[in-house]
């Protein structure tokens, strides 16, 4: 049985997405005490304030699973040079009504790939603001700025042999870091 529940946040809808690809295939790189839940953030509606008090049925399974959760693992694109409106928004909306953020306390971990030589170091930071200011302890090394490149992943969809070395430290890292800060 796992200990620690870990939900996912992919900042990508694409059906391709590369960022989905690596959620999926990071998780491969945990300890069997580690579970991973994605969770769904494209059918959440646009944040608006009117909804705190009554919020739709997807803001409320999405701040459940989070509250649920040990842990946060973020993978997301960057989009012209900051963090995808879909992100935000739930980001937005798990933290709202002020005083009822789910996110506070959980600890998180960032990656990104891009088809860009930066990977997605400015979209990372943006992110890494935010989750400041929603007191989200958020691991600060190593950092993963990854490109997309040949190799990357294998053909079953696993991490690569030229990049595992690197994402099963990073992973190691990010397990301590849970370790170390989940209530």
């Amino acid at each position: 049985m796992s200990r620690y529940q870990i939900a996912i946040i992919v900042g990508s809808l694409r059906k391709d997405s590369f960022n989905g690809k690596l959620a999926n295939a990071i998780i491969k790189l945990a300890p069997p005490e580690f579970s991973f839940k994605q969770v769904q953030i494209g059918d959440l509606p646009l944040y608006n304030q009117d909804g705190d008090t009554n919020p739709v049925e997807a803001v409320k399974r999405l701040k459940a699973e989070i509250v649920a959760s040990h842990g946060l693992l973020f993978v997301t694109p960057e989009y012209n040079r900051s963090l995808p409106g879909v992100l935000k928004n739930a980001l937005d909306h798990a933290s709202r009504p002020y005083g009822q953020s789910a996110w506070a306390g959980k600890p998180a971990g960032i990656l990104g790939v891009s088809v860009g030589a930066n990977g997605t170091a400015m979209a990372q930071q943006h992110l890494r603001n935010i989750l400041a200011y929603l007191d989200v302890p958020t691991l600060g090394q190593p950092e993963a700025f990854i490109q997309v490149k040949d190799g990357l992943f294998d053909a079953d969809g696993n991490i690569g042999a030229g990049s595992k070395n690197f994402l099963q430290n990073w992973m190691d890292r990010y397990v301590a870091w849970v370790d170390k800060h989940a209530c």
